[in-house]
Order: C-alpha cells, then sequence, then structure tokens
C-alpha cells in the first residue's frame, strides 16, 4: 500500500521557512533565526524537528563534516502545491476552481496580481511530470 505524503507542522514550517531563505545551515543557525538568544531546550527543539523532517523527506542532512548541515529537500512551490492539492480533496472534491475563485475575488490583490494570475491561469500547462515517460 502506497503512504500518503506527509504534510509539516507550523513548528516544522517555521525551519522550513529559514531553509528556503538561508540555504545550507547548520542546527545552530536554524536555532539562532528561530529562538535568537536562546537556550539549550530551543536547540533540542530545533534537532528534533530537523530529524522529524529528515524522516519525512523535506529535509537533506549533510554529514560530511563534524558540524552537520541542512538543506530544504523540497521547495516552497511544492509544498504550496501539496497543501492546495489537499485542501482541493477535502474542501472542493479535488476541484481547484474554487480556490482560484476565491484568490481570484481576493480585494486584497492589487492589479498587478491579478493580472499574474490571470496569466497564469491563461498560460499553457506545464508539461506533464510522468514517471518515465517520454514524449
Amino acid at each position: 500500500m502506497a503512504r500518503e505524503p506527509q504534510d509539516v507542522t507550523e513548528a516544522e514550517l517555521a525551519l522550513m521557512q529559514v531553509l528556503w531563505d538561508r540555504g545550507t545551515s547548520s542546527t545552530r543557525q536554524i536555532a539562532d533565526v528561530l529562538y535568537p538568544g536562546g537556550a539549550a531546550s530551543e536547540y533540542a527543539t530545533v534537532q528534533k524537528l530537523l530529524e522529524r523532517l529528515e524522516d519525512k523527506g523535506f529535509v537533506r542532512r549533510d554529514r560530511s563534516e563534524f558540524v552537520h548541515t541542512f538543506t530544504a529537500g523540497v521547495d516552497r512551490d511544492e509544498l504550496i502545491g501539496r497543501r492546495l492539492r489537499a485542501m482541493a480533496d477535502k474542501l472542493c472534491g479535488g476541484s481547484m476552481t474554487p480556490i482560484l475563485s476565491q484568490l481570484a475575488r481576493n480585494e486584497a490583490l492589487s492589479p498587478k496580481q491579478r493580472q499574474a494570475l490571470r496569466d497564469l491561469i491563461d498560460a499553457p500547462p506545464p508539461p506533464a511530470r510522468g514517471k518515465g515517460k517520454k514524449g
């Protein structure tokens, strides 16, 4: 039976944000961003979150040096896509139309953002990312 992709918790998401913004980082560097002036307990929390994210496949660890470093195993857009698909499945019977409608009606969008949304909708779909399939 195929394993359902896991999501990230809010605490794990905060850690992912650090990796997306800063790139490769050590546990200490991440802890310093998330908990400036933090104690040993915050460092331990970051270590545990990194272990969980590594187990889930969201983070990659480089063990080649004494101080291990971490990089994001998925990019921000991929995680956004996963979450939107999950939301569409749960709330909209798999349809993205209600989500896109909400975005289009959002009063906080600037004219430039609205045009970017229209351009994305009008653009041809990206090629399917099939496994092992060739044109």
